[in-house]
């Protein structure tokens, strides 16, 4: 099964569509869900990008929940303030200020999930034909909102310390224009789990200046670090000067079945971004705000945290152990080695292809995200994600082995010599 028609293909204009309809493609990384669904035969998810059912706080959140909405004076089912309900803010903001980022309340815009702030920031900021910079390889939703409201990608490539921002100058020089936005996940980014250095960070917050561009600085993955704290963000590094636009979300670090993120950008975007919200979806859950907002004024958070941080390295350090095991004696292949998150990139031999190992691998019992998704349509194809966030040790060690049987498969199917 070829993982390509979960996207759905371009389409032409016609009376019915918009123009901009023909860039909206959907994603695979969410279509995998309902595929996975599907299925009868037993699988272990190497694919979607999920918190592990027992790193969400289940029993804390139905406890909160039972109180909150028992409290008559305090109706959490009706609407709510587009900006975010004022206790969550207040709490989030001390939690914020906690961790070292002193944000203004009127900075500060409560979101349905992190993907409605990127969401907002492509409404506000993109025209048909803006040029975006984003990292290669990058988060694919990111890239179809992007593209979804017509911007034009161009990606810049990465190496263990994060986008090489050095090269954005020869890049704008080619392009023969300045981007409107430069999209990066500098904290255990996504798909391939680096971190961007401090030096480059000052060096995207000059360019910015010199070009004229903004930062969407996308985090979901910055509290989840596994030995040491990431450097200072690329909006705290800014001191304020409106360059950076940072969203955030709840999803990875409490429950994404929640569906809270938040906004940080100068006021007058978040005026505006109040303005857009309105006319999507009026206002996030007010109940899952209180519960969220009682969470962090009981101090739940920093003990959670803690825990989450020691969970996953354990988990990733399991699927590098078996990477190595399982990998190791395969000539081309290699895999990165995060510092914290979800998610590592594993590259095959260039001659095999990932899209069409995924149908191999399904056969196999195991799943996962092809490169593809990650990368522009002209890029190599035989990288792929893989999530060590929801999966046991004992999953991780069984899908490896099943991956790296189906690779087999495909290297013996196809008489390539690695």
């Amino acid at each position: 099964m070829n993982p390509r028609p979960l996207f759905l293909d371009p389409v032409p204009p016609t009376p019915r569509f918009a123009m901009r309809a023909a860039g909206i493609t959907g994603s695979l990384i969410d279509s995998s869900i309902a595929l996975l669904q599907s299925r009868r035969q037993p699988t272990i998810s190497f694919a979607m990008g999920c918190p592990a059912a027992d790193a969400i706080p289940a029993a804390t959140i139905g406890e909160l929940a039972s109180e909150i909405l028992a409290d008559e004076q305090a109706p959490a089912l009706n609407y709510g303030p587009t900006e975010g309900e004022a206790s969550l803010r207040r709490a989030l903001r001390a939690f914020l200020a906690e961790s070292g980022s002193a944000i203004a309340d009127h900075s500060l815009l409560i979101t349905t999930g992190a993907t409605q702030g990127l969401d907002l920031a492509g409404k506000l900021f993109i025209d048909p034909g803006d040029l975006v910079i984003a990292e290669e390889p990058s988060y694919t939703n990111a890239i179809a909102i992007m593209t979804g409201y017509q911007g034009r990608i161009l990606r810049c490539p990465m190496d263990d310390a994060g986008m090489q921002v050095e090269r954005l100058p020869s890049l704008i020089a080619a392009a023969a224009c300045a981007p409107k936005i430069v999209y990066v996940i500098p904290n255990s980014q996504n798909p391939v789990g680096t971190t961007m250095s401090l030096a480059r960070r000052h060096l995207l917050l000059e360019l910015a200046e010199r070009f004229d561009f903004l930062i969407l600085e996308d985090d979901p993955y910055g509290f989840l670090y596994f030995r040491r704290p990431p450097p200072q963000s690329v909006f705290a590094l800014d001191q304020g000067r409106g360059r950076v636009i940072a969203v955030q979300t709840f999803s990875k670090i409490v429950a994404p079945g929640l569906r809270l993120g938040w906004v940080v950008a100068s006021p007058p975007v978040i005026e505006r971004m109040i303005a857009a919200k309105q006319g999507l979806d009026t206002c996030t859950s007010p109940l899952a705000q209180r519960i969220l907002a009682e969470f962090l004024a009981g101090g739940h958070m920093p003990r959670h945290l803690a825990g989450l941080r020691s969970f996953y390295r354990m988990r990733c350090e399991a699927m590098l152990t078996e990477l190595s095991a399982a990998f190791a004696g395969l000539p081309g292949a290699r895999w990165s080695k995060p510092d914290g998150g979800f998610f590592l990139w594993l590259e095959l031999p260039g001659q095999l292809s990932s899209d069409a190992l995924f149908a191999l691998a399904l056969d196999e019992g195991v799943a996962f995200i092809p490169g593809s998704a990650f990368l522009p349509d002209d890029g190599p194809r035989n990288a792929l994600r893989l999530c060590f966030a929801s999966s046991t040790p004992g999953e991780i060690a069984a899908g490896v082995r099943r991956l790296r049987l189906a690779v087999q498969h495909m290297i013996d199917r196809e008489g390539i010599r690695p």
